[in-house]
Order: structure tokens, then C-alpha cells, then sequence
């Protein structure tokens, strides 16, 4: 089998390492350098980034289309890729998707940070053939694990990666059997949007922690407290005598704009210090 992987975020990244531990990948496929950052730099997706420290090949279409050149490798594993297949393309390779979550819930771009979102307490990874269909292939592997209730994205998706490339092995050794994906529960994880980093304190505590905790460590969600934009980056329930709080919630890691991240005590400190 020639293997070849599609992905540009972390957990492409993360599957993408750990399948090189054991097989030879022929290249990445990934999405051009873009700017990114405050200063708006030209920079490559970490994807690519991985595949030259592991000496992959890497090709970065700025379309795919049905020309695309993939005759060098029959089974392509897409992670996190962040683009759609053409209809053509699927039609002459093995095209494999791992997703973070248990479908047919969570089909779409932001399984992980959906699911914290609406407190789920289990999720899990599907590998499944892709086809034009958003997430709705057949499926060729599925497991669960729970989220715990201090679980961030970060976690999820970390548990994700280590269990995908597990189940990956598997269907890759051809012992796996595809069976048709239902509609019946299909919910959608829709693209993140700014507004979902908005924290609005009315809400009630637990959807707050549960939006902070889906947005960490890699966005932020952020809120007005005390006059002041801040991003919050962990919290949990208030106890009396907290001393950052809002929302009923104790701010534990946060980040004024144009500072650096800091726990709620060194931040109340410097508003101290300044006042």
C-alpha cells in the first residue's frame, strides 16, 4: 500500500506523525502558506512544517481539482485538512477521513469544539471512506472515550490523534469492513464563527465554562469584566471569595489584549499595582 496524507491543523499533524512512525508516506498534501499571525507573516501550515522535519515530500495545490497527480499513492488519510475533495480525485484512490467525533453526530468543521460546546460528555473518532457528502461515508472504524468535565479541546483532540492513528492501523491492514453511515441523529458542527468567542455573562455559568473549555488552548473565548476586554483561557465555578470573577464563574488563566496569558490572581495584582 502507497500512503499519503491530507492535513493542515494539529491533529492532521498528529496523525500524520504518528503514521510515519510505521509506514513510508509518499507526501503531504496541505493547503498553501498563508499569512498568519498579528503581523500577518507568510507562514506554513503546521502540517507542512511537520512533513519537512520528517523529510515527506509535500505538494500545496492553491485549488484541488480533478487534475491533481495522485498515482503515487492508492490510500490517502485526510486529518484536518480544511479543504473538499473533488468528486474526481475520490474516484482514483482509496480516500480515508478521520473525524473527531461519533457520527453521524458532530458531521462538519468543528466536531471537538461543538461537542464541549453542548456538553456532551463522550465523543470519539470515526474513520470512514470520504465522499462528496460532508462526513456521511461509510464507516470503517468508530470509538468512544468520555470527556471529563475539565476537558479543554486541546485534550479532546490529543485523545483523538493517539486513537485515530490506532484505529487507522486497523482499517489500513484491511481487516476493517465499511458499513453505511445513518442520517438518523446527524447534527452539524458548523464552522466557528467570531461571534462564537463572545462570552456573554447572562448565560448560565455551566454553558459559559463549557464555551470557555471548547475554545482552549488554541482561540480563546473572551469577555467584557470590569471595563476591560479580556480572553479567558480557564475557569471554573465561582466559590465565595474568588477573587477573579464573572459569569459566576472563577477566571483561572486570562489575557488583556496585548499581553501576554496570566492567572486570574497575577492579573487582579497588576490591576493593583497600577491603580
Amino acid at each position: 500500500m502507497t500512503l499519503a496524507v491530507a492535513a493542515t491543523a494539529a491533529l492532521g499533524v498528529d496523525v500524520l506523525e504518528r503514521l510515519a512512525e510505521h509506514h513510508e508516506i509518499a507526501f503531504v498534501l496541505t493547503r498553501p502558506d498563508r499569512p498568519r499571525g498579528r503581523g500577518r507573516q507568510v507562514g506554513a501550515p503546521p502540517a507542512k512544517e511537520a512533513a519537512l522535519r520528517l523529510g515527506i515530500p509535500v505538494r500545496q495545490p492553491e485549488r484541488l481539482d480533478d487534475s491533481f497527480s495522485i498515482e503515487d499513492a492508492d490510500t490517502v488519510v485526510v486529518a484536518a485538512y480544511g479543504a473538499l475533495i473533488p468528486e474526481g480525485l475520490l474516484e482514483r484512490a482509496s480516500w480515508l477521513n478521520v473525524h473527531p467525533s461519533l457520527l453521524p453526530r458532530w458531521r462538519g468543521a468543528a466536531p471537538v469544539e461543538r461537542a464541549i460546546m453542548a456538553g456532551d460528555d463522550e465523543t470519539g473518532v470515526t474513520i470512514h471512506r470520504t465522499t462528496p457528502e460532508l462526513d456521511a461515508g461509510p464507516i470503517a472504524a468508530q470509538q468512544s472515550f468520555l470527556i471529563g468535565a475539565e476537558d479543554d479541546a486541546g485534550v479532546v483532540y490529543a485523545r483523538s490523534g493517539e486513537l485515530a492513528a490506532e484505529l487507522l492501523e486497523d482499517v489500513l491492514s484491511g481487516s476493517a469492513e465499511f458499513r453505511p453511515q445513518p442520517d438518523e441523529g446527524a447534527t452539524y458542527a458548523d464552522r466557528l464563527t467570531p461571534e462564537d468567542r463572545e462570552l456573554d455573562w447572562k448565560r448560565p455559568p455551566t454553558e459559559l465554562l463549557n464555551q470557555i473549555r471548547a475554545l482552549s488552548p488554541h482561540i480563546g473565548a473572551r469577555g467584557e469584566v470590569d471595563g476591560k476586554q479580556l480572553t479567558v483561557w480557564r475557569a471554573r465555578l465561582a466559590d465565595e471569595g474568588s477573587p477573579l470573577t464573572a459569569g459566576g464563574l472563577e477566571l483561572l488563566e486570562v489575557q488583556p489584549e496585548g499581553r501576554r496569558r496570566m492567572s486570574g490572581e497575577e492579573y487582579l495584582r497588576g490591576l493593583r499595582g497600577s491603580g
